[in-house]
Formats: structure tokens, sequence, C-alpha cells
């Protein structure tokens, strides 16, 4: 059975929560500060952690700070806050995942079913050169796209964007993240840089490209690929 940590000091919802999560069969356990997520962390070793960012005695991304320091757990956040440099700052620090309050049980479930999934999904080994859709190939040894039976021509920094991608499958990069990494940090705030390129992407490599399958926008937040 999956066990999930909650975080926050909401009763109401940590009680809906609860009874939500225990009728699908998952195990249970709450916190209403950080410190005593942390320590509960420890000791009970969660699958997935639920975590609010307004605690009473830290801010929730201190907690993932503090999680991501000894653990990989996927790290969902659930939050009032809507600005995107909350959104990002949460993500930066390790989250994977950000769910804004008030939001639908079923979105939540939905999303947590995603998070184990991504967990139980095996990783690129070190000697897989191949990253296979319906629609497309990457050759990261030969740093060559095939889409159909014909090669696709990408520019260097679209490579290097497509590479971070498709290496971290199912896994939702910020967009500060892609700008540092890609252009460096003096250009981590030119989002419109990312929209470009990523739109260059899609209509080498999708076949729609306007609904795309596996270049997917988290608008506000940043991108993740999907196979």
């Amino acid at each position: 059975m999956t066990r999930v940590l909650v975080v926050e000091d909401d009763p109401q919802l940590v009680r809906a929560l609860i009874i939500n999560l225990q009728a699908r069969q998952y195990r249970v356990d709450a916190a209403a500060d950080g410190a005593t997520a942390l320590r509960l962390a420890a000791a009970r070793l969660p699958d997935v952690v639920m975590l609010d960012l307004g605690l009473p005695d830290m801010d929730g991304v201190d907690v993932i700070k503090g999680l991501r320091g000894w653990t990989r757990v996927p790290i969902l956040v659930l939050s009032a806050r809507q600005a995107s440099d909350e959104k990002i700052a949460a993500l930066d620090a390790g989250a994977d995942d950000y769910v804004t309050k008030p939001f639908s049980m079923d979105e939540l479930l939905a999303r947590l079913r995603a998070a184990v999934r991504r967990t139980e999904e095996v990783p690129l080994a070190p000697g897989t050169t191949l990253v296979e859709t319906a629609e497309f190939t990457i050759d990261l040894l030969a740093k060559k796209a095939v889409r159909g039976d014909r090669d696709v021509r990408l520019t260097p920094t679209e490579w290097h964007l497509l590479e971070i991608l498709v290496t971290n499958p199912g896994r939702l990069i910020s967009q500060k993240q892609l700008l540092q990494e890609v252009w460096g940090v003096s250009q981590s705030t030119k989002t419109n840089y990312l929209r470009v390129y990523m739109a260059q992407l899609r209509r080498k490599l999708e076949t729609d490209p306007a609904h795309p399958r596996h270049l997917i926008t988290e608008p506000g937040m940043g991108y993740r690929f999907e196979g």
C-alpha cells in the first residue's frame, strides 16, 4: 500500500484528505507543521508527500529543501499561492508538482497517481541511447532526432533543451532551471526564449504542434516530456 504524508495545518482539509485517501487504500500520516513533517518523513518513509507551503513554523519551501537533502520521494505542493515566482521557487527547491487551492479532489488524486507511477518507471539506464515515441526517436549518443524516416535538423540550443526534457521523463522542469541550464544564469528570466524554442521543437517533432502529446507546457511553471 502506498503511504502518503499530508503536511497541512487546516484541520478540515486534513480530514477530507485522510478520508479520501484511506477510501482508496492509501496509508496516511499527517503533520500540522514543518518540524513534525520532517520527523515523520524520516520515521515513516512515505511514498509521496502532499505539502502546504503556508505552515505555522516554517515555509514549505524549507521543508522541501529539508526532504531533498536525503530523499527523492515525490512532493506535491498544495497551496493558495498563485504567483508564478512562488510556484517556481517550490519547483526549484525540488517539488514535483504544484496544485493550486481550491482544487478538486479528483484532480489531486489523479496527480497523486501520476507521481506514484513516475517513481515506478524505470529511468534511462547509463547505456541507454534511444528515447522512442510513436512519432519520433531521439538518439542521445548520436545527438540525432528522427521523425518517421527522416532526420530532423535541430540547432544546438534546440537539442540541449530537448535533451534535458527527454532525460527526465514525466518530470516537470521549471522555466528557471531550463533557462539557467541552456542559456545561463544571466538569462534566467527570459521566458520568451523558452516559448520560442519550445514552439520550434513542437513544429519539428509533434504531429499536431498546437496540441502536443510529448512536449507539454505547465503554464507559468515549466515543461515536461511525456513518452
